[in-house]
């Protein structure tokens, strides 16, 4: 099983503290870091120091790192129109070297819109304008050097489809969720990945069983999709100092421990053994304290091998 990073720098993490991270975990063999795409702190607190752009922090990151693969978990289709999202990442794959993924998702936090100015439509709009979107980036993306859409939410003229991502035939799609019907349905259609995130192990499973239903329905192999799944992850061998890293980052351990994957490395390996074992190939591991590098260096020597 292939483990990534994945952090929530709205919680009250600057660019700084995020690269530091995305080269602890090149430095330390991850597959990948990933971050959140939101506006607004989701737990309470101030804020500080406020949001940053993903696809701005990723650019930089990029020209930073050279190895490890970027993306988010997962950029919100109210946020950016899918023009300049189209360009924005294909010009980070390019900053890249080709090492880019997107996630792409309805967007769910309303507070976020409302503090920002964008607009948030009904949940049936937003799997309308996710859809269309998810066309617009692979006909962008293709090899046509000239492209158009119509579609309900938006409009393209005919027009150059440039700039083109390094990979081809675009950079890898990730879908996520756990809806039982469009969500799979779209993943069937376009996904390159689909992840279910922070969920229990069975329903992790009833959910990837439904995207590999709805791809047979596509009659398209349902193995052609990466399974991955994403959870918080709180780990040392020392048990004074796992429950100082669960007070750090304000969890109860015994929470984290039902709900996440949390313990000493062979306890955190086990955890993300039961999602192999249900289906998942790969793990995003949230970890929430941007300063413990030591955190990641411990996940690496005493939970990779175990698990790898």
């Amino acid at each position: 099983m292939e483990l990534r990073i994945f952090v929530e720098p709205q919680e009250g993490a600057g660019y700084e503290q995020q690269l530091a991270m995305a080269r602890a975990a090149e430095e330390h063999g991850f597959g990948a870091f990933f971050r959140s795409d939101h506006l607004l702190r989701i737990r309470p607190g101030d804020g500080s120091p406020g949001p940053t752009d993903s696809w701005v922090t990723l650019g930089a990151i990029a020209r930073e790192t050279s190895s490890i693969r970027l993306g988010t978990m997962v950029t919100s289709a109210t946020f950016r129109l899918p023009g300049p999202l189209a360009v924005a990442v294909a010009q980070v794959d390019e900053m890249s070297g080709g090492r880019v993924e997107i996630g792409l998702g309805t967007g769910w936090y309303e507070a976020e819109h409302r503090a920002y100015g964008i607009p948030f439509p009904s949940l049936g709009e937003r799997f309308e304008r996710l859809e269309e979107q998810l066309e617009i980036l692979t006909g962008l993306w293709s090899e046509q050097q000239e492209w158009e859409f119509h579609g309900r939410h938006y409009e393209f003229a005919r027009g150059p489809a440039l700039p083109k991502p390094v990979q081809r035939p675009h950079p890898p799609l990730i879908i996520g969720g756990l809806g039982p019907k469009r969500t799979p349905a779209l993943a069937a259609r376009f996904a390159d990945e689909f992840n279910v995130p922070f969920a229990d192990v069975q329903t992790a499973r009833v959910a990837f069983e439904r995207v590999r239903e709805a791809c047979r329905a596509e009659a398209r192999d349902p193995d052609e999709i990466v399974y991955s799944h994403a959870v918080t992850v709180c780990c040392a061998e020392d048990p004074a100092e796992l429950e100082r890293r669960a007070a750090r980052i304000g969890r109860d351990l015994e929470d984290l421990r039902r709900w996440g994957a949390a313990g000493t490395p062979s306890e955190v390996a086990g955890r993300l053994d039961e999602y192999r074992r249900a289906g998942a190939t790969r793990s995003y591991l949230q970890v929430i304290d941007f300063d413990d590098l030591d955190h990641i260096a411990e996940i690496a020597a005493g939970v990779m091998p175990r698990i790898s």
